[in-house]
């Protein structure tokens, strides 16, 4: 079976849209979601307006603040700091990457936790692998929701996720471990992977490398998520050989419409949470 992202992610931002929509009835406030862009990062550009038009969508408030490339360290910890304190942003972001000069774990770590829509403030990832309630990074809260929308036992299952990165791969990993599987990391000093991803009753690639998974890397009847996106010859592929995996794997991901389109409905559904934090 093909797990059709898009479609589950159209449902999931359905269901956000008519609960604000009972907000605004009853007089409330809808929440909003304040994104920072650095200026000159024409992908990010993209992104961005993606972002906000799903938002928009949903019944969200929005708010962009542009800053220019040359942006200092000091002027847009200052942003955030002006965002943190306004009582109308339920959710912040910064869309990465920044510029070089800028030190990406002090622009992270200067979001308040309370509106850390990306779920990557190292309190929010300290509350993760402690096991504790907390916003959760997007991309890897939607790859569980999908297995989870499908039906897919997470419990007592053997995952392999290849891919240790701090964005996707460690916090995915730890997510499963949570959900009771037993998580192996295969990365790019991993041994003869094939072997290690056939023992992956749920296989999770996010290395970023067209063509990484083949047939011979894929377990009959396993579950095979591919979060990896590259460009190649001009068209979005994934980590995963689609075709020939698609005949051994009993789910699987497309690239496009597989993963991503849950990394943006989690970060409106992580806005949403922030805000309904803040109204307990």
């Amino acid at each position: 079976m093909i797990i059709q992202g898009t479609q589950i992610a159209q449902a999931l931002r359905e269901e956000m849209r008519r609960k604000i929509a009972v907000f605004t009835r009853e007089g409330l406030r809808p929440p909003c979601l304040a994104i920072v862009l650095v200026e000159g990062h024409e992908p990010s550009e993209r992104y961005v307006s993606n972002k906000l038009k799903a938002a928009q969508q949903t019944g969200m408030e929005t708010r962009l603040v542009r800053l220019p490339q040359d942006v200092s360290q000091s002027a847009i910890n200052s942003a955030i700091k002006a965002l943190n304190e306004d009582e109308s942003v339920d959710g912040i972001i910064v869309q990465l990457p920044v510029p070089e000069h800028l030190n990406t774990e002090e622009v992270i770590a200067a979001i308040s936790p309370a509106k850390d829509a990306d779920g990557l403030h190292p309190l929010n990832e300290a509350r993760l692998w402690r096991g504790q309630e907390g916003i959760r990074p997007c991309t890897p809260q939607g790859v569980v929701y999908l297995l989870d929308k499908e039906g897919i036992t997470i419990d007592g299952k053997r995952a392999v996720v290849v891919g240790r990165g701090d964005l996707v791969g460690k916090p995915l990993g730890k997510m499963l471990l949570n959900r009771n599987a037993t998580v192996t990391f295969a990365h790019s000093f991993t041994r003869n992977l094939p072997a290690v991803c056939r023992e992956a009753d749920i296989l999770v690639s996010a290395a970023g490398h067209p063509g990484l998974i083949t047939a011979d890397c894929v377990k009959e009847g396993a579950t095979v998520i591919d979060v990896g996106i590259s460009l190649k010859d001009g068209r979005l592929t994934g980590d995963v050989c689609f075709e020939e995996v698609e005949r051994k794997a009993a789910y699987i991901t497309p690239v496009p419409g597989g993963v991503g389109p849950m990394t943006v409905a989690m970060l409106l559904h992580n806005t949403l949470q922030c805000h309904l934090n803040k109204n307990e």
